[in-house]
């Protein structure tokens, strides 16, 4: 029997080595370009679709895109004007202690203070930055609060929790939960 490979897999495919011939040319103008703009830049629709739709990304209202560049390398710290050994400086081996993503989606959240990050991935990097993308929702949204995916994410007091990882078997979980407390409810 054959199996038949959906697009998403296919897209998986290409983007597992993104500098190869399909991709490559174009991830290289694309580069170009992402340099001259700015930090963070809302996008109409994501570059990776697989990962998106993999996070929780929904082609409706309510959804945004946004995409980060971070610089690379332990991020120095600027140098001190006042007097010290040069020892405690504090310049050379700093590090943030987070990871790039992170920092992505820090900034994302910064700049849209009321949206919230429900996660993000890498669609590529040069030679002075990474590039991730980060997925938003609104969560006072009417077509989000509709939703039955993102219930979780209505009604809750925002408590800024910048990195919400969830994968397939946290939402089955949740999911299960739920239905638990409405069969408690209706007894």
């Amino acid at each position: 029997m054959k199996t038949i490979k959906s697009m998403y897999a296919w897209l998986r495919i290409l983007w597992k080595r993104p500098y190869d011939e399909p991709l490559g040319p174009i991830l290289k103008q694309r580069m170009q370009q992402w340099r001259r703009e700015p930090t963070v830049v809302r996008i109409p629709k994501p570059t990776r679709l697989d990962r998106a739709r993999a996070l929780g990304y929904k082609a409706k209202q309510g959804f945004v895109v946004v995409r980060v560049k971070v610089r690379k390398g332990g991020l120095n710290r600027p140098r001190p004007r006042s007097g010290r050994r040069p020892k405690r400086m504090g310049v050379y081996g700093y590090s943030p202690h987070k990871s790039h993503q992170l920092i992505a989606e820090e900034r994302a959240a910064r700049k849209y203070p009321n949206l919230e990050v429900l996660g993000s991935y890498w669609v590529g990097d040069d030679g002075y930055y990474k590039y991730f993308e980060v997925i938003m929702v609104d969560p006072h949204h009417p077509s989000i609060k509709s939703d039955k995916d993102l219930q979780w994410l209505v009604g809750v007091k925002k408590k800024r929790k910048i990195k919400v990882k969830l994968t397939k078997d946290m939402i089955k979980r949740i999911k299960e939960s739920l239905e638990k407390l409405e069969k408690q409810k209706q007894a």
